[in-house]
Parts: C-alpha cells; structure tokens; sequence
C-alpha cells in the first residue's frame, strides 16, 4: 500500500495513469492489490525476465545512455572544483546534464524529449545572458563561464554516451530472419538439466522446430521430451540457425569415438629372477 500511495501521489499525479507498465516481478508489484487496481484501471501489467530485456529495450537502452552520460559528468567534475568559490561536484552539475539531454534532438525522433512530453522546449541560460554588456559583475561572469563549460561538455558527453549505445547495438543486434518450421539451435544456458559437467556440455543444443513467432525478436520452438518442462520461448539472441552437414562426411564425435581401436603396447617386460636381491 506505502508503495501504491507513494507511485499515486509522485508519479501519476504528474504522468497520468500508466497505458502500460512493466516491472522486473519485485514482490511491491506482483501483488494481487496491484493485478486488481490495473484491471479496474482497464490497463495493463506486463512482467519482464532476465532474459527477456527486449520487453523495453527502447527504456533498457535509454537506462544506459543515461548512466554512460553520469559517469562522464562525474569524471568531468573533478576540473572544476574549488573554481572562483563555486562547488562544482557532479551533484551540482547533474541539472544542468539533465536540462541538457531535455533540449537536445534525438536522431530516432527529430525532435527534443521536451517538446515531445511538454510540447514546448525549456529556455537556457544561454538565451537570455546579455552578451553586449559594458561591466559584468565577476562573479557572474565566471558563473557564466561555467554554465558554458558544462554546458558544452553536456553535449559532448551525449554525443559520445549517444555514439557508443549504437555501436554496441548495432554489434549486438542483428535483424532476425526466422520464420515457421525453420530448424534452429537454441543456447544452453536456459537448460540446465542436460547430462554431464556444466562446463562440457554444448553451448547449443537442438535442432529443434520453430512452431511460433511473437513479435519481432521472440520465438517459440518445439522441444524435446526431455526438456519439456522448460519455457518454449526464447528471444533471437539465443538462438542461431541450424545448418544441414552430411553425417557421413562429418561424423559426430560419439560415432568416432565408437569406432576408435585402441592397442596398448608395454615398453618394459617383466622378467622373473631366481637370484636374491643384494
């Protein structure tokens, strides 16, 4: 209920009921009292895995944008402290990243998250310091000279948070090319009931059958009896296509072994002696 009241009164007050809201099954949002206030709400209540980070990639990619733009406020900030008496820790310059990544376009919309929460773009500082004055105050000016600096190293570390998120998206993330009755391995790291050591066993085992697709980077394949208790569903980054080998040409390791001879030869013999040990 502490958690209900506190998402009431800090969240929905500003944002408005949720259309859709996903959670990774903390206990505070499984509970009967939430799965009931949504279906009053008629809204819905999705649940995530850990190996289904695709549930909100678009919020999951953001996340980390974010964090890579945090850790380069925080690495930047040690050059400005104790700089004309102002405290410049990354406390203090958080608001200034974060009214940055509000005023600046996005590649994927075109437009600023601003304007697309808002429908307005906030003012900066820059827009109303006068840049004709006779005399300037010192201190305001170097208050000035900082908001710039900052400013300046906000877009920056953007842009390079922005540039690494797609290059390591774009290393990770290929378009899947599957289909329905399409043969593919699925990785075995879901399926620990397969015999042997953990560190011997394949990473893929299969093939197996795709039966469905859900959605774009989910699907669903037809296991064997004996993995029959394991979740059918396997995202696209899991799973890769299986290619077709002749068995006679490339026999399995098992078949080899089966049809190896082994001959031991001793290198010494044994020779009995009649005569006492000195």
């Amino acid at each position: 209920m502490d958690t209900s009241r506190l998402i009431w009164n800090r969240v929905i007050s500003w944002t408005g009921i949720f259309t859709n809201s996903i959670c990774d099954r903390d206990p505070k949002f499984t509970l009967e009292l939430w799965k009931n206030l949504y279906q009053l709400f008629g809204r819905k209540l999705s649940f995530s895995t850990a190996y289904h980070p695709q549930t909100d990639g678009l919020a999951e990619r953001m996340l980390q944008t974010l964090k890579d733009m945090v850790r380069k406020i925080c690495a930047y900030s040690l050059e400005l402290k104790e700089c004309d008496g102002f405290t410049h820790d990354w406390f203090n310059l958080s608001p200034a990243l974060e009214l940055e990544y509000e005023t600046s376009f996005h590649a994927s919309t075109n437009k600023t998250p601003s304007l697309l929460e808002k429908g307005w773009n906030h003012k900066i500082a820059q827009d109303f310091l006068g840049k004709a004055l006779v005399e300037i105050q010192p201190m305001a000016d170097s208050f000035e000279g900082m908001l710039e600096k900052t400013r300046k190293h906000a877009i920056i570390s953007m842009e390079d948070s922005f540039a690494y998120a797609k290059d390591k998206l774009d290393k990770s993330h290929a378009t899947p090319y599957f289909k329905v009755g399409d043969l593919v391995l699925v990785s075995t790291t879901r399926l620990n009931n397969i015999e042997g050591r953990k560190k011997l066993k394949d990473s893929f085992a299969g093939p197996f059958v795709i039966k469905a697709l859900h959605g774009e980077n989910t699907v669903e394949v037809e296991l064997s009896e004996e993995l029959s208790n394991k979740n059918p569903k396997f995202i696209v980054s899991l799973i890769k296509p299986y290619k077709y080998s002749d068995s006679e040409k490339v026999p399995r390791l098992y078949l080899l072994l089966n049809h190896l001879v082994f001959k031991i030869v001793p290198k010494f013999s044994i020779k009995e002696s009649s005569e006492p040990r000195k």
